[in-house]
Order: structure tokens, then sequence, then C-alpha cells
């Protein structure tokens, strides 16, 4: 799989000036937790959910969760399992099918391991679980069940644990449960892909909920945590782990609605605005805003509860090709020594070693995601990526 690999090469050779590379779900786990880009959640209910999947690997999704926990009614969790049993049997049975990273969200510790029994020989197809409401008391059994069925199937299972919990969102407790998640994380790092947030949880706990024209860091007691837990646990020192970004609720049908708005006129200078103007009216300015202010913040990849959302965190997780020019000049074996210098954009000036993991973070993007060519932007990039 690979991201930008469901349109054609040609396509690719004109948008990209280094195009993201091809990964496995036996890739190295840091090629894979750079890589999951707009992770699609999808309740383990579908009777058709085996079709789903292939759909979206087609439409561009290179990671899925199938939920067994929020999403689906309490009464229906029995039956939700025998249907992802089902529905992975029927996957395993596609040998030529190009399929995303599979995970399943579980409710509880137990689930692990038996699903994985049950699973079979599909459990090849799987490449972990989402872990809910973690911390460290609720965390340490799953990540002791997930260690155990890895063992038992002798396949390489990663956990993604959600920070989701009041423990965490609470100012007389964030400290400490902060603290005993990264004890938790870092016991089990070889395990733990990606940490998640959890920011619907976080809202709930107060009665709110953002509309669509504002992102989660103009709620501020949700902005206060996503920053303390980026401070305590995506820290570029080598002790941070991947953080995610949240949940984006809002949608309208598909990306049909402003596909039009794109494909209507070459890509000229009044498109951009043209197409700020789309997004806007189909309420997705909003989740632009909040995919680059992940960004800023330090988040990598975004939850995502609708195929509409895909494309442009992708989009805008592509580096520039001005991005890639700084990160280069800084990680040059002569600059090691430090010092400042000026951009090849000369538009600014670049300090090595302030800069420097900056510059380690976007080459790791850009391996996976690609470096758009010198005259390519977001509208050119979303366009190509959505289904004709």
């Amino acid at each position: 799989m690979r991201h930008f690999g469901h349109i054609a090469p040609e396509e690719r050779q004109r948008l990209f000036h280094q195009e993201p590379v091809v990964f496995t779900a036996d890739s190295p786990a840091r090629v894979l937790a750079a890589a999951l880009g707009a992770t699609l959640y999808s309740p383990a209910t579908r009777p058709s959910l085996a079709d789903d999947v292939v759909k979206q690997a087609g439409r561009g999704v290179v990671s899925m969760v199938l939920c067994l926990e929020d999403s689906i009614d309490d009464a229906d969790v029995v039956d939700a399992e025998e249907n992802l049993v089902r529905q992975f049997t029927d996957l395993a049975a596609r040998p030529d099918a190009e399929l995303p990273l599979l995970f399943i969200r579980v409710r509880l510790p137990e689930q692990i391991p038996d699903l994985v029994a049950r699973l079979g020989p599909a459990v090849r197809l799987l490449s972990g679980f989402v872990l809910p409401k973690f911390t460290e008391e609720r965390g340490v059994p799953f990540l002791e069940a997930l260690t155990a069925a890895e063992s038992a199937s002798g396949h390489r299972l990663f956990a993604m644990p959600v920070l989701e919990s009041p423990d965490l969102l609470y100012l007389e407790t964030r400290r400490e449960t902060l603290d005993g998640i990264f004890r938790t994380v870092d016991k089990w790092r070889d395990r733990v892909l990606a940490l998640r947030l959890g920011v619907t949880d976080f809202c709930s706990s107060y009665g709110l909920r953002r509309a669509p024209d504002m992102t989660a860091y103009d709620v501020q007691i949700v902005a206060s945590v996503i920053a303390d837990v980026v401070n305590v646990l995506g820290r570029a020192d080598g002790t941070g782990f991947t953080v995610t970004g949240p949940v984006w609720e809002y949608f309208r049908a598909q990306e049909r609605m402003f596909k039009p708005q794109l494909r209507r006129s070459p890509f000229l200078e009044g498109q951009v605005e043209e197409l700020r103007e789309a997004l806007i009216e189909h309420d997705m300015d909003g989740l632009l805003r909040e995919i680059s202010l992940d960004r800023a913040n330090g988040l990598l990849g975004k939850t995502c509860i609708h195929p509409s959302h895909v494309m442009p965190v992708h989009a805008l997780s592509v580096v520039s090709h001005e991005e890639f020019s700084d990160a280069q000049d800084i990680l040059r074996p002569e600059r090691l020594g430090g010092g400042v210098l000026r951009s090849a954009y000369t538009n600014k000036m670049n300090e090595v070693k302030p800069h420097r993991a900056w510059a380690e973070r976007t080459l790791q993007r850009a391996e996976v995601f690609g470096v758009a060519n010198e005259d390519i932007g977001f509208v050119e990039l979303l366009a190509a990526g959505l289904p004709g």
C-alpha cells in the first residue's frame, strides 16, 4: 500500500517531487506510525464490512478501525464479534485484494485473545487493537492480553491506546494520569504504534460539543489537554510517541458535493478561493483548519468517521517542496555543528540546532506521504485524490 497509490502513476509523477513509499503491514513500526494518515472508523456490525474495507482501500484509505465499542449498542456486541470473524474470513479468501491496515477497537481485555483465537488464519490481516479509555490501571490488562495473544498466534500485533478518560481531563488528576500512561506505554513501547485522542469524550464530561466552524483548539479545556498530552507523550527526544489528531464529527453525503468545483476549471490563482468557498458551504472548512492546527501542535494523522474526511487529511499531510528543501538543508552532514542559514526559498532563516527535530520529523512524513512538486499545492492534491 502507499498514500495516493489509488491514482494513476503518471498523475503521481505530475504531483510529486518525491513519491510516497510503498509499505506493508510488516513494515517497521516507525513507518506504520507515520503512515496511518486518516484512520477511518467503521462499526463492526456492518453486514457488508469486507466489501466496505476493499472499497475504501481503493479510494486511498490506508488504515481502518473496526469498532466494537462506542459506535455500537451494548446489546449488539456478541453479534458484532461474530460478524467481524465472518468478515475477516471473507477478506482472507480474497488473496488479490488490496487491504488497509486493520485494527479492532475492543471494550474489554479478554476480547483480545478471544478474537485472535476465533480469527484463526485470518488473524494475518489484523494489525492490532485500539484500547479505549486508556490509563495505567486500565491499560496494563489490555497490553498484557495483547502480548499473550501475539505470543499464541505468532503474529505481530500493535496497540493504539485512546486517551479519553475523565482522569486525564480533570486538572486535579491530569498530571498523575499522564505519568501513569507514560510508564505503561514506555514499558510496552515496542507494542504501542500510536496514541489516539478521544476529544468527543473530553467534551462530553462538560456537556460540550464544538460547532462545525470551530476546531478542537477553540475549546480551551480540550486544547489544554492536547497540549499536556503532547508535552508528556509526544516529545521529539526519543521518548515520545506518535499522537494522532481528534475526530471531526461533521460531514455531508460524500466528496462529490464539492468535486465539481475542483474540476470545473484549470488550477489557476482563483481556484484556491473557489475551493475554500465550496468547503465552507459543505462544513469542511473547519476540518481543514483543524488538520492544520493538528500539525502545528505536534499531532500526525487523524481519527475519521466519514470517507469524505480522508483525502483532506492526506492532501494536507504531503510535505511541500519548500518544507522538504528546508529540512534537507538543516540535516546536511556539514551542518552538524549548528549555525544559521538562509532558506533556499530566501524567505526565512533556518537555525540548524533548534530546527533539527522538526527537519527529522518532516523527512519522516515526506517518506510516507511524499513531497509535492514545486508548483503543486493542496488543491491539486485533493482534486487528484478524490474518487472519480
